[in-house]
């Protein structure tokens, strides 16, 4: 017994130099926020069962919840996954007042029902919370990138100049599976043998099937991969391969991501449902491509049941002037120069 406490004794310790100096009270209050976090143990609820026996993961289980929680952790965070109590208290009460002043009607609807969770980020690994840094290939790849989330990018002159979610086509994976401040819409329907992820954004479907079958050959690329699921017990376990890479791993579209980041056509991410209560469906997603990261990243959330929530249609081919507006504003410009001395 003696040895076992030194040696958690130790592991606290390293803990505490390795987080740069924290107090233990704020070490021991993260600690409790992170016991929090973690669903209490119901051993007497049953998940749902389908009338052909598989886990019932159906209903709408938007995002809103977590536009608040940014995609990457602020660095200040550390490797902390939770907010103190303190720190959750202050962001609570800086979320009502921001909802007040939607109410009031001081900023406009699509920033509205700000919610707070105790998460600090959306990524769970790394363990610092931060986007894993880009390959040589991965840097190669982004300077070839064209979208209105192209830092820096000034010309438009064609379609080309666009990426895919700026025509209008999608947000690809695994972005599709990421929050944006509106239409955060996620339906989850089953039928025998397939599962059917139906989302608001960009109006596409998710259609995995759970049978079995094989993948499709490697030659076969699609705008959000194939994917095939299985179920490990009350988790469906989803893999997805075949990517074209035409799409964003991640853009400035998901609150708190870096800017923007290529894909590659061998990119791999595997996602886990788990429903764990009633209303909440435990979500991870890995996502391996090494040929443009590092190191894989993965993210950690849960997915809550609102059956009220309504789906509106995403018809952005029918009013996309996002596109004519950026060519027509970015000629003009080029054609008329402004003075040095004059002010933009």
């Amino acid at each position: 017994m003696i040895r076992i406490w030194i040696a958690r004794s130790v592991q606290v310790i390293k803990r505490i130099l390795a987080l740069g100096g924290m107090s233990i009270g704020l070490m021991l209050s993260a600690a409790a926020a992170q016991q929090s976090q973690k669903p209490a143990a119901n051993k007497t609820w049953t998940p749902p069962k389908t009338p052909w026996g598989e886990p019932d993961l159906q209903g709408i289980w938007p995002l809103n919840h977590l536009i608040a929680t940014p995609f990457q952790r602020p660095e200040k965070y550390g490797e902390r996954r939770f907010l103190t109590e303190e720190e959750f208290a202050a962001a609570q009460k800086s979320a009502d007042a921001r909802n007040k002043r939607f109410e009031s009607g001081a900023i406009p609807q699509a920033d509205s029902g700000t919610q707070v969770m105790r998460l600090t980020s959306l990524l769970s690994e790394p363990s610092n919370g931060r986007f894993p840094a880009l390959t040589p290939k991965g840097k190669e790849l982004y300077a070839r990138m064209h979208g209105s989330y192209k830092p820096g990018q000034t010309v438009f002159d064609t379609p080309d100049d666009f990426d895919s979610w700026d025509r209008c086509i999608t947000r690809g994976m695994p972005v599709s599976m990421l929050p944006r401040n509106y239409n955060n819409g996620i339906r989850i329907m089953q039928s025998p043998g397939y599962v059917f992820v139906v989302l608001e954004m960009a109006h596409e479907v998710r259609i995995i099937p759970t049978d079995g079958r094989p993948a499709l050959d490697k030659s076969i690329k699609e705008w959000l991969g194939e994917s095939r699921g299985h179920w490990e017990g009350n988790t469906l376990v989803v893999e997805t391969t075949n990517f074209n890479g035409r799409t964003d791993m991640t853009n400035a579209g998901v609150p708190g991501s870096p800017p923007l980041n290529p894909a590659s056509e061998n990119m791999r991410i595997t996602e886990r449902f788990t429903r764990s209560a009633t209303d909440t469906i435990d979500f991870e997603m890995k996502v391996e491509d090494p040929e443009i990261v590092v190191s894989p990243w993965a993210v950690a959330f849960p997915l809550k049941l609102d059956n009220k929530y309504r789906m509106y249609e995403y018809a952005c081919h029918e009013g996309n002037m996002a596109i004519r507006g950026y060519i027509e504003n970015s000629r003009f410009e080029r054609a008329h120069p402004k003075a040095p001395n004059q002010a933009r």
